[in-house]
């Protein structure tokens, strides 16, 4: 959950309109109420249809087994992060509050929701800067969209004290948001200049509608460090968007895009820059499954967001401590001591993952075999 306020260019420039300010307070609450009722049960995904290979003889040692995640630019201490949420409303800064002691106790990185309103609002600060008040030693990420200036996403990384920034993508999201966007031909551009100008490493995702090998490669030569391949399954911003219309809506965009497994798979073959993965992460074999397909760390949004609102601040963390434990657990079982080795583990890809393996020019039977047992 990322894209919480309306773009800065267009048809809505920065302004200090209170008018405008509520909008953006109405959206974010929106966001956080319409996606916690996506989560409340989850569904079939992609990932039913990778199966890890079982080679009993193969199994490791759990205490040797490493959960330190470390990619071509990124190197964390766990590969599983909380995904951007939100933020700017009295009702976001005590969820950002939760997520934050959350992150400081299970050492899981942590991205913000996007920070466009801090440039409208500044009242709004303290509800992002809370996630580093809270979490002075992690890994946090700023989250910015792609029309915001080089100086505005650097002031958004300084507010936030960030070790990265996250710029995230949405059309899909935008075309069917009322008062969202309409021309996205600036991106590619707007997100290169915000590379240069700024001092840390910057991650670009889209919001839950995936991403394509040719668009992996594009922001790979723009200088990005990292992509999200962010794929549908899990909070669906086309329906939420869809959901606060007045006039019926778009609500047959739902689901649009890919998925997660999709976008590893279609990236695999991108040399020169980290994958990370998202959307419609159930479990910690769904994390398993994403390492295995290629990504150095695996995102959560939706579904821990739905625990903090249901159960609390301390299922939480338990929850997230239960996940890593587990990850550990699924490394031992399939002998690989390393996040790096989960690359090597056979997976069987089926139904329609295999078939779009096969329109898109992906060997689907290598990946039965990478091990070579």
């Amino acid at each position: 959950m990322t894209a919480d306020d309306a773009p800065l260019s267009g048809q809505d420039q920065p302004t200090t309109d209170a008018t405008a300010a509520e909008q953006d307070a109405r959206r974010k609450d929106d966001h956080v109420r319409l996606a916690v009722a996506q989560h409340a049960e989850p569904g079939p995904s992609d990932f039913d249809h990778v199966r890890p290979m079982n080679h009993p003889l193969a199994a490791g040692d759990r205490a040797q087994v490493s959960l330190r995640a470390t990619g071509r630019v990124l190197d964390w201490p766990v590969p599983l992060y909380i995904n951007g949420m939100t933020g700017g409303t009295a009702h976001t800064a005590t969820i950002n509050r939760a997520l934050a002691i959350a992150a400081r106790e299970t050492g899981v990185p942590i991205a913000s929701g996007s920070t466009g309103i801090l440039h409208r609002e500044p009242a709004a600060i303290p509800s992002f800067r809370v996630l580093r008040d809270l979490n002075p030693d992690g890994f946090v990420l700023a989250n910015v969209n792609p029309n915001l200036t080089p100086a505005q996403a650097r002031r958004s990384v300084e507010i936030l004290g960030a070790d990265g920034l996250q710029v995230h993508v949405n059309p899909a999201q935008e075309i069917v948001m009322p008062e969202g966007d309409r021309d996205f031909t600036r991106w590619a551009d707007n997100i290169a200049a915000i590379v240069d100008g700024v001092d840390v490493p910057v991650v670009v995702k889209e919001v839950g509608a995936g991403m394509s090998r040719g668009t992996v490669e594009v922001l790979r030569d723009l200088g990005v460090a990292a992509v999200d391949v962010s794929g549908r399954g899990g909070t669906d911003f086309t329906a939420i968007e869809s959901a606060r219309r007045t006039d019926g809506g778009m609500d047959y965009l739902a689901s649009w895009g890919q998925s997660a497994v999709e976008g590893l798979l279609d990236a695999s073959s991108v040399d020169g820059v980290d994958l990370l993965a998202s959307g419609g992460v159930r479990h910690p074999l769904d994390v398993v499954r994403a390492l295995a397909l290629g990504a150095t760390a695996v995102g959560v949004a939706g579904g821990f967001l739905r625990t903090l609102l249901t159960d609390g601040e301390t299922a939480l963390v338990a929850r997230i401590e239960s996940w890593l434990t587990q990850v550990g657990d699924i490394m031992t079982l399939l002998g690989a001591r390393t996040v790096g080795d989960l690359r090597h583990v056979d997976l069987l890809l089926t139904g329609p993952v295999r078939e779009f393996c096969d329109l898109r020019g992906v060997d689907a039977r290598a990946y039965a075999r990478r091990s070579g047992r």
